[in-house]
């Protein structure tokens, strides 16, 4: 190299820099993408859609739900778990509450649920995947169009768990409780293991100390 392009390296690499710290400063403060899949949409026969809009539309959480003797324990043993992820006890209290009660009222066990949202979306309410899959549990937007209505935000909290709630357990009940090919189906990864794999040891950070909550797995969504 000669002496005058050396010269001309050299301006260039001082001038650069800042330039490289910025985007890699940028780099380390964005988001991390979510890593949800991408549920496929499926024509729903009219009775499932219609059984599932009913599943959507139920009664939200009773205000003293995480008070609850059968509940509160669960909840505040689930808290301790969560309180890095969430570090606000209120808000934390409430998500715990709204895992169980949706995922009881399924027919899931809790700890499926809080699996499903620690590998989806690392417990962030605003997290969006590259295929659009939006919330805790990385729910497509088209379901709202098929089980919903427009004015249901997947951001909301009560409505992403519903809606990620009630679609794991309708494909529970179409693959006859077989809970690889529902968290599959889920994924949009049918047949792959890479994610049922996952589910299931983000499943196992939640395991209960405690006496577990006992839940059929071939319940069906309330209708």
């Amino acid at each position: 190299m000669h002496e005058t392009e050396r010269r001309c390296s050299k301006r260039w690499q001082r001038r650069s820099a800042p330039f490289a710290f910025a985007f890699a400063f940028a780099l380390a403060c964005a988001p991390a993408p979510a890593l949800a899949g991408a549920q496929a949409e499926e024509a729903l026969a009219p009775s499932v859609a219609t059984v599932l809009s009913q599943a959507i539309s139920d009664r939200p959480v009773p205000p003293d739900y995480a008070s609850r003797g059968d509940v509160a324990p669960w909840v505040a043993e689930m808290s301790s778990r969560l309180a890095a992820r969430v570090p606000d006890a209120a808000e934390r209290r409430d998500l715990l509450a709204t895992v169980h009660y949706e995922a009881i009222r399924a027919g899931l066990d809790p700890q499926l649920v809080l699996g499903v949202v620690h590998h989806e979306s690392g417990f962030k309410k605003y997290a969006v995947s590259v295929a659009d899959a939006r919330g805790y549990m990385q729910v497509m937007p088209f379901w709202t169009r098929l089980i919903g209505g427009p004015e249901h935000n997947l951001f909301h909290l009560r409505t992403n768990l519903r809606y990620g709630c009630v679609i794991l357990r309708h494909y529970l009940d179409r693959e006859n409780g077989d809970l690889f090919r529902a968290l599959g189906r889920y994924n949009g990864s049918l047949g792959r293991s890479e994610y049922p794999a996952a589910v299931s040891a983000a499943m196992r950070r939640y395991e209960l100390r405690t006496q577990a909550v006992s839940v059929s797995l071939g319940a069906s969504v309330p209708r």
